[in-house]
């Protein structure tokens, strides 16, 4: 490197714009370290197996949170012409060689603070496809601060750790929506950041597949319990509860009500593409005894574009549908108001039909009723045992309503998913996949988790805020329990402080559910054993629940952020280590998209910039 470093010297003609791109580099790494904070190295804390693998001990664990959360400060902004002088410098230095591949390299390795063992390159499988993505953390594109415009999410408070001896219940209803996980996803692959008010835990870690046993019986759920040692506190554990629906064939006919948002809003991005290729996709997949219907709202009905239900290939269905096109504002209660009437007289005269309403949009209601609560007015009450079940589709990066369609689905017997582009819509509304999520297994599905005070010293349920229900509420019927489709898991992960080291089988509590059968309306009730199990048996199993863990963690950590500009240090130092604890399931998950995904958005919020206190300023008065 001397050597070459002289050579170059020894020319006039280079000596002078070497210098002048040396300047220049260190000024925009000046700025780059002024507007982002770096990143927090974080050791990774072995577990015992591993240190015996490694022969290393394990690291102590990470100072447990303080109970009360940080709100972090507003943080300084640079000023604009700093943002333009380093925007001219950067513009300079863009299509400029500073040197060697060898020389390039060994810089960068010198700019990194993380320590990590670098995992083997995983052999993906002949299905799996490449993924765009945006940068991870450590990549030289940064990270991005910004979050989508006008965007409306509802920031529901984390819970606390209870003590058994104050309260050893907790109730909540199930839930099988995955929509703030993919939101995030997109956001990430846009160039934004995360929203923390859009992290919903749960739906973060029912995400995934985690490949559970199916029932023994086609009446009931495979419910199962497992116990991991917790990543980030030394000498607490994680809980794992699974609630597995078992795949049934049922030949019951459906009735599908398309609801479609033709507002100008519709017109931005990819969105009327997306809800075209969503509502075609569906057409597709439903049988000959099934039937549809069309409805699309701007700022009021089309009344030229409403199909009343018909046969699934009927001419008037398919035209209505590929007339979708942005008009005016956004009638939200308009739209279902009509599709609500169009699926009851539906109901009446089939009431052996499933009924689905679905509702294609970006939430951005701005005519009639605006609020989920005043348009669920439309849609009636319970309907006995077969129930209108409202599902809301959404599509959209800024100007987005998730809490108006989360909570339209929620409390409409149905369940909320989001697509960001047409490949996504096609694959999700394809004939098997469409045919298997429209079959109900469980409606007002619930759960309540009875802790054995003599085991569980604390707990605290990760997720669930805004569905987590008074236990004395856990015996009745309510409409805003969540319905499972058959085949279909809902998994829930507590984070408990046990008595004493769990022995293998041991008994920590109990868990009830409650549910009716759909159509007959028949109410169910199973008990299981909360068992201090290890991962399970299968290779995966392990790998698997590890993975849910750190899901579930870097999802709740990530949320009590009070936005996307900065983390506090406990948040960064814990998002850091979660990141690293995935490193270690590389060899295991690497060949999954999903976990390729996941690693992408974990990089960017373990990247997060942190800010820093200012304490004595050192300076006399």
């Amino acid at each position: 490197m001397k050597q070459r470093v002289k050579k170059i010297w020894a020319s006039k003609s280079v000596a002078i714009p070497l210098v002048t791109v040396l300047a220049a580099t260190i000024a925009v790494v000046v700025f780059s370290t002024f507007n982002r904070a770096g990143e927090t190295a974080v050791e990774h804390r072995l577990t015992p197996s591993e240190a015996v693998e490694l022969g290393a001990p394990p690291a102590p664990a990470p100072v447990s949170p303080p109970e009360v959360e940080r709100r972090a400060e507003p943080r300084p902004v640079p000023s604009a012409q700093v943002e333009a002088d380093a925007r001219i410098l950067a513009g300079r230095l863009e299509n400029v060689s500073i040197g060697g591949d060898d020389w390039a390299a060994s810089f960068q390795q010198a700019g990194s603070t993380s320590r990590w063992r670098a995992p083997a390159a995983p052999a993906r499988g002949s299905g799996s496809k490449s993924r765009r993505t945006a940068p991870a953390a450590g990549s030289s594109a940064g990270t991005a601060t910004a979050t989508p415009a006008a965007t409306n999410f509802r920031d529901y408070l984390r819970t606390r750790a209870v003590s058994t001896d104050a309260d050893a219940v907790t109730s909540f209803s199930l839930d099988t929506d995955r929509t703030s996980f993919q939101l995030a996803l997109n956001w990430v692959n846009s160039g934004y950041a995360v929203e923390p008010d859009s992290v919903r835990a749960e739906e973060w870690i029912n995400a995934f597949d985690y490949q559970y046993d199916q029932p023994l019986r086609r009446d009931s759920f495979a419910v199962t319990s497992a116990l991991v040692e917790h990543p980030l506190r030394q000498g607490q554990y994680l809980a794992r509860l699974a609630f597995q629906a078992p795949k049934i064939e049922d030949d019951s006919p459906i009735n599908v009500t398309l609801v479609m948002d033709a507002s100008g809003s519709m017109g931005e991005g990819n969105r009327i593409a997306i809800a075209h290729a969503a509502a075609e996709a569906i057409r597709r997949s439903l049988r000959p005894q099934d039937r549809i219907a069309v409805v699309q709202f701007s700022n009021e009905v089309i009344s030229e574009l409403t199909v009343e239900h018909a046969d699934p290939s009927a001419y008037q269905v398919i035209s209505a549908i590929e007339a979708l096109q942005p008009r005016n504002m956004t009638n939200v209660q308009a739209g279902l108001d009509l599709g609500v009437r169009l699926a009851d007289q539906a109901r009446r005269e089939r009431p052996d039909a499933y009924n689905y309403l679905i509702l294609f949009s970006d939430g951005v209601a701005n005519v009639d009723a605006t609020d989920p609560f005043g348009i669920l007015e439309s849609v009636g009450g319970d309907a006995g045992d077969n129930p209108l079940r409202l599902i809301t589709i959404g599509v959209g990066v800024e100007n987005f309503n998730d809490y108006l369609l989360e909570q339209l689905a929620q409390h409409g017997n149905g369940w909320y998913r989001y697509l960001a582009d047409v490949e996504q819509a096609r694959a999700t509304f394809a004939r098997d996949n469409w045919l298997a999520i429209s079959i109900p297994f469980a409606d007002q599905a619930r759960a309540q988790v009875s802790w054995d005070e003599d085991a569980v010293r604390s707990w605290r349920l990760i997720g669930y805020e805004n569905r987590i229900t008074d236990d004395a509420a856990f015996t009745q019927a309510r409409r805003e329990f969540a319905e499972i489709p058959a085949g279909s898991a809902t998994t829930a992960f507590y984070e408990i402080e046990l008595e004493r080291t769990p022995r293998p089988g041991q008994r920590l509590g109990e868990v009830e559910l409650r549910w009716k059968t759909p159509l007959s309306g028949a109410s169910n009730r199973q008990h299981a054993a909360i068992l201090a199990n290890p991962g399970g048996e299968r290779q995966d199993s392990d790998a698997l629940l590890r993975f849910g863990a750190i899901v579930a963690l870097a999802s709740d950590r990530y949320s009590s952020l009070p936005d996307s500009s900065a983390a506090d240090r406990q948040v960064s130092s814990e998002l850091a280590a979660l990141r690293d604890e995935l490193r270690y399931l590389e060899t295991r998950l690497g060949g999954l998209n999903a976990y390729a995904d996941f690693k992408s958005v974990l990089g960017h919020l373990a990247a997060l910039p942190v800010y820093s206190e200012s304490g004595r300023s050192g300076y006399s008065p």
